[in-house]
């Protein structure tokens, strides 16, 4: 979601300010803006709705120039995309840019226009930049007013503020949304999130829930909720921006999903050893995880998919009962832990707002310990909980995830193994996990050679409006999965249901304009769902069936079959994953849409 970039240096930093937003522009947004201070301490700002690509152009034909500035690409939340919505907000010589939504804004704003402040946008940020203004008349460093303005704000924040007066100096707040500082020699940044700064910075610091820092070129002081000054680790990262350009792919989710065999290598590297699983992160938490009697998952989006088939296994597999739950709902209701009950948080970023503050609710709940399954290392949801595995799947830049998605399954099931075995499962279902494991690079390969197949089978929605996706069992939730991905990049209505459910109302939807897509893999449910499908096909609904090539289907009147390699059951979940994904690919190519950052959505969602 929307990202931020701020630098303080001896040199100019235009062009490092918009570098930062291009690697910021996959986490979604509408709009980017910049605000620099020149040498004259003369205030420039610019902003621009669209691509980032379209304010560095305009930065270019304006020589925006100046060593102190912030940037901003901006997810709409309070007014729609503009040029007077888009961030940097200013307030006379105050400048900010603002992460999160503040949620008092309206009766801010009130006593604002009251005290005869004008407000241009309809964004609850501006409130920030006059409330600065006014608290700065009543006196005080700037580091003072922004402290005395936060105890004000209600929400969510990760803001940075500038003042063309004092101009090598930024300060910066932190609550409910992420803010790393990155540090140089004679110059530092801030960004929310550190691929944003690692051209110019390799040495971070992550600021903490409620910190506020004071950054100048040659110094940096950081204050904790209580005002304390504190000192926050500073890290040297090893990440990279994996990204790169797109090679011969026209995608970024194109080639995320052509990279999974390889991240789930990645995912599967030194965790597999002589016929188990190894997972040497958790090695001190034995004993903790051969008490555990429930598991809670919590999770947003595509997770929470992930968590619905995690449940199937930790039940069928290792013995042991497992909720799922959306963050979303866990987080604003009031639940009881269950006796020896393990919290698991599922997150591709590792900043999803309502999946960070899900975990620290369960602080209070009483569950034996917190494990966190992330692809970023550094993320506040790795750095708070107990325990954490990482899916190392890489950059993913593509706002619908692929290659994370699967990561994440890889890792899951080898979590199931492994918890199973220290609570005396038998070995010989540990050695079918990992054996399936090893295979399911090479497997994910197989299905990918069947993209041309599927680029074919696309052509059939290209006019529809709505699709039903169906599964059963631990197909259920990748049946999810697959109605998600198509909605996401395509805008195609689709919703999923467990295949036994259609007699109890969405068979009232199906007609011959209704495509039914359903995942059958050769297993004990096949019998069954093989009814429902009949149930389609009575009522003229037209079926694509992904299926098992043992499985019994041949094409016939309304019903297309797409035979795939026969695959181990246990990972069945993870291989029929790729074929909707492809689907739901190539049906959007068909459409035009923007499949890397489509309409309304981000990357990152770091709002409630």
């Amino acid at each position: 979601m929307c990202g931020i970039v701020g630098a303080v240096a001896q040199r100019d930093i235009a062009e490092i300010l918009i570098e930062g937003l291009r690697r910021l522009e996959y986490r979604g947004y509408d709009s980017a803006g910049l605000t620099v201070v020149d040498s004259k301490g003369q205030m420039n700002s610019l902003r621009r709705v669209g691509k980032v690509q379209v304010l560095s152009d305009a930065a270019v034909m304006q020589k925006l120039q100046g060593s102190t500035g912030i940037a901003h690409t901006r997810w709409a939340t309070h007014g729609e995309p503009s040029e007077v919505n888009a961030h940097p907000h200013v307030s006379q010589h105050i400048s900010v840019v603002h992460n999160g939504i503040i949620e008092n804004h309206e009766s801010l704003r009130e006593l604002l226009i009251s005290r005869g402040y004008h407000f241009t946008s309809e964004t609850d940020t501006e409130v920030i930049a006059h409330l600065v203004n006014w608290q700065q008349q009543q006196g005080g460093s700037l580091l003072e007013v922004v402290k005395a303005v936060i105890a004000q704000l209600r929400g969510a924040y990760g803001a940075v503020i500038m003042d063309s007066r004092d101009p090598g100096r930024l300060v910066a707040a932190r609550s409910g949304s992420p803010l790393v500082i990155g540090c140089g020699e004679g110059e530092n940044f801030i960004a929310s999130d550190q691929l944003a700064l690692l051209p110019v910075a390799r040495r971070f610091i992550f600021l903490e829930e409620g910190d506020l820092a004071e950054i100048s070129a040659d110094n940096l002081s950081i204050f904790d909720k209580q005002g304390n000054v504190v000192k926050r680790p500073v890290v040297e990262s090893q990440t990279k921006y994996d990204a790169g350009d797109k090679g011969t792919y026209r995608h970024y989710m194109e080639k995320e999903i052509y990279e999974q065999p390889i991240a789930i290598k990645n995912a599967l590297e030194g965790r597999l050893n002589h016929g188990k699983v190894d997972l040497s992160e958790l090695a001190e938490k034995q004993e903790l995880l051969s008490g555990v009697q429930h598991i809670q998952i919590i999770a947003c989006g595509t997770s929470y998919n992930s968590g619905m088939v995690a449940r199937y296994w930790f039940e069928s597999l290792a013995g042991i009962a497992c909720d799922v739950e959306i963050a979303s709902e866990f987080r604003y209701r009031k639940s009881c832990a269950r006796t020896n009950s393990l919290l698991i948080t599922l997150s591709q970023s590792g900043e999803t707002a309502d999946t960070l503050a899900a975990l620290r609710l369960s602080k209070e709940l009483g569950y034996l310990g917190s494990l966190a399954i992330c692809n970023v290392l550094a993320s506040s949801l790795v750095r708070e909980s107990d325990m954490a595995l990482m899916t190392k799947a890489g950059t993913e830049i593509g706002v619908a995830s692929t290659k994370a998605f699967t990561s994440q399954l890889t890792v899951l099931l080898m979590l199931v193994a492994y918890i199973g075995c220290l609570q005396g499962q038998e070995e010989s279902r540990e050695h079918d996990i990992v054996q399936a494991l090893q295979k399911l690079p090479a497997r994910i390969e197989q299905m990918l050679a069947l993209d041309k197949t599927i680029e074919m089978l696309a052509q059939n929605f290209a006019d529809k409006k709505h699709a039903l996706f169906l599964g059963r069992g631990d197909q259920y939730p990748i049946a999810m999965e697959g109605a998600l991905k198509l909605k996401e990049i395509s805008y195609i209505h689709a919703e999923a249901y467990a295949a036994g459910e259609l007699k109890h109302g969405p068979l009232a939807l199906v007609d011959n304009e209704m495509p039914v897509v359903v995942v059958a893999p050769n297993n004990e449910l096949l019998e069954k769902l093989k009814s429902n499908i009949e149930e389609v096909r009575a009522r003229g609904g037209q079926l694509y069936v992904f299926a098992d090539q043992n499985a019994g289907f041949s094409d016939s009147n309304g019903m297309k079959i797409i035979p795939l390699p026969h695959v181990e059951e246990i990972i069945a979940p993870i291989f029929y994953t790729v074929p909707l994904q492809l689907l739901a690919y190539y049906v959007a190519l068909i459409k035009g849409t923007d499949v890397d950052q489509p309409r309304n959505l981000a990357k990152s969602v770091t709002v409630e």
